[in-house]
């Protein structure tokens, strides 16, 4: 036997090569490092409510607190018997069918659930339709569980709303699911109930499961209207997710939830492929399901943040004013959600590269943006920040945005004059 090489290299999983996660990927290391130098940075990378000083609600923190002396043991699989009566009384509330307790699964955060869900349905070589842009762990878990993701598009000039017509124009032999993230994650669009319906018949007439994200159900804008799938689905099966990451700022919780609905026989093997999957891993983070029924049935404590005066509202008016009066960038305005998308227009825009341009502002301006290729569009003039700071620093961070493609304009306008 020869002797072990202490240089040689472990081999990880090739189709690793294929996720992407910018999000918290290489600018964000790159993003610690300088910290670690002493600097102070801007992250508006990710979603992430504590980190901007917001706090879950104190009924929430109170239930935990009250139940702890009960959170040592494993409980079941799909979670605290009471923890899911609460989410599917809930979802009855909203006109979901056959929603009981029974159908409910309680993850470590929806991002476990998405990989549960998709492991528990796909085999090798099968599609997901997937938005583009896209909250890219849709894109990785289809991957890392030997799907394919097929993308469909969300266009600009149409407010970021997918086109029915396309998503069916994808469709194969081949094809599981649909997947729809509603309000989205980063457009920030929120989908009309029309449209929604359209999408609801396509999956019906191929048979396809529908994979609804709507963590985000509770954070509005404006007028902008909230409609889940699941009551429009009937009974189609539907796996619809939810938790207490993005509404109750309680992200590091990992509390997440995914209702099966639809015509039990047609649901009846995947409800018990999901079971598997979540007892494989025997339960969820406890304490924080205690938090549950008071999060759900409890006072509503997102509105005030989200109405006229309120901290994400008047974060999104800055958002939406700073681009308007910039010469260099557009933006759809978010109906909903914690995000913003804008679009580098004009010169600026001549040879731009979102990456590069993240970088520039990481490193000369202190601000850690996300590019918009990280969402897996074929394009590289978007970039995504979160409207979580305040107001008056959402508003500085424009101002450095603006000097860096200013800068650039100011070059491509030069190239010009010269050639």
């Amino acid at each position: 036997m020869s002797a072990f090489n202490p240089r040689h290299k472990i081999a990880t999983r090739t189709r690793l090569s294929e996720v992407r996660y910018e999000i918290r990927g290489e600018l964000a290391r790159r993003a610690r490092e300088l910290e670690a130098q002493g600097r102070k940075l801007i992250k508006l990378n990710i979603g992430n409510p504590g980190a901007f000083g917001f706090r879950a609600p104190e009924p929430l923190q109170r239930a935990i607190a009250d139940h702890i002396h009960r959170t040592d043991p494993y409980t079941h699989q799909q979670g605290l018997p009471e923890a899911r009566e609460a989410i599917a009384a809930f979802h009855q509330r909203r006109g979901t069918p056959n929603a009981v307790p029974e159908r409910v699964f309680i993850g470590n955060g929806v991002s476990e659930l998405i990989d549960i869900a998709l492991r528990a349905l796909l085999n090798p070589g099968e599609e997901v339709l997937v938005p583009s842009p896209d909250y890219p762990l849709w894109s990785a878990a289809t991957i890392l569980n030997d799907g394919r993701p097929v993308y469909y598009r969300l266009d600009r000039d149409n407010g970021f709303l997918p086109d029915p017509e396309q998503i069916e124009s994808l469709i194969s032999s081949r094809t599981r699911a649909i997947v729809l993230i509603n309000p989205n994650n980063p457009t920030g669009a929120s989908y009309p109930r029309e449209l929604l319906e359209q999408i609801v018949e396509i999956a019906r007439r191929y048979r396809l499961l529908l994979l609804v994200d709507e963590i985000y159900d509770g954070i509005l804008y404006d007028d902008a209207v909230f409609q889940p799938v699941a009551p429009l689905a009937g009974d189609l099966p539907c796996l619809s997710f939810g938790g207490l990451s993005k509404v109750h700022r309680a992200c590091g919780w990992r509390v997440g939830w995914a209702v099966l609905s639809g015509d039990p026989l047609a649901c009846g093997d995947y409800h018990h492929a999901l079971d598997l999957l979540g007892a494989l891993r025997l339960c969820a983070n406890v304490p924080g399901q205690f938090a549950i029924e008071q999060a759900l049935h409890g006072g509503d404590t997102i509105s005030a943040l989200t109405a006229p005066g309120g901290r994400l509202y008047e974060t999104r008016r800055a958002l939406i004013e700073a681009c308007r009066a910039s010469e260099h960038l557009a933006l759809v305005p978010p109906a909903g959600a914690l995000y913003g998308f804008p679009r580098v227009v004009g010169p600026a825009a001549q040879g731009f590269d979102d990456h590069d341009f993240a970088l520039e502002m990481l490193e000369q301006e202190h601000v850690l943006i996300v590019p918009g290729t990280s969402f897996n569009v074929p394009y590289r003039d978007h970039f995504r920040v979160t409207l979580l700071p305040e107001a008056d620093q959402l508003r500085e961070v424009f101002i450095r945005i603006d000097r860096v493609l200013s800068r650039r304009a100011e070059a491509a306008q030069a190239r010009s004059a010269v050639a």
